[in-house]
């Protein structure tokens, strides 16, 4: 079966993106960084696993057109960030894809080899998690339907991987987990990542 990425993005307006890195560098300025990790995320998923861009807010889409071409959208449905993410997840599950992933735009060192191991480990495992170095994640990817995965979290703290393994042992899940990678969220993650890379990853 074709494996599928749900990217979960939001539309790239000043003040509602990257909003604590905006306190710091700028809200346009952390826009336009942004806007470029998630060109360059869309652009690292593999050829032979189907893409679709899940946006936020409702009615954005002209937003999303505009950043990112024509693309397989879907409007994000639900309350916070667990039951967005449940409901896309039943909803890919029911239209025929499996495995499936979701990510986001944070994590600038999510590349193809990463996304194929994720493929890869879902076919002896039932969820598969990248964790993030701020204790959430930057990926999660499900063969089955796992809607407890995503209830009764603490969304944007650093309890996040720690609540969704303690969920997954509950429901005797068998979990998977890649190496951890930086989330950008703020202007020491992002110089952290910076005195990494070769290249500057200005968004400008």
């Amino acid at each position: 079966m074709t494996p599928l990425v749900m990217a979960f993005f939001k539309a790239p307006r000043p003040g509602t993106v990257k909003t604590r890195l905006g306190r710091e560098i700028g809200h346009e300025q952390a826009t336009a960084l942004y806007r470029r990790m998630g060109e360059e995320q869309l652009a690292r998923i593999p050829d032979e696993m189907r893409t679709e861009v899940h946006y936020a807010p409702r009615g954005a889409k002209p937003d999303m057109t505009e950043w990112l071409g024509q693309r397989h959208y879907r409007a994000q449905t639900g309350g916070d960030l667990g039951q967005r993410m449940s409901h896309a997840f039943l909803a890919g599950f029911r239209r025929g894809y499996r495995p499936m992933l979701a990510i986001g735009a944070d994590c600038p060192d999510l590349d193809e080899a990463c996304l194929r191991e994720a493929v890869g480990l879902l076919a002896t495992h039932e969820v598969v998690i990248g964790p993030a170095s701020d204790g959430g994640y930057y990926l999660i990817g499900l063969r089955a339907p796992a809607p407890s995965l995503f209830t009764g979290i603490n969304w944007s703290t650093s309890t996040v991987l720690a609540e969704t393994l303690r969920r997954a042992a509950e429901q005797r899940l068998s979990v998977a987990l890649l190496r951890e990678r930086l989330d950008i969220d703020d202007l020491p993650t992002l110089q952290r990542y910076l005195d990494s890379r070769r290249e500057p990853l200005t968004g400008t």
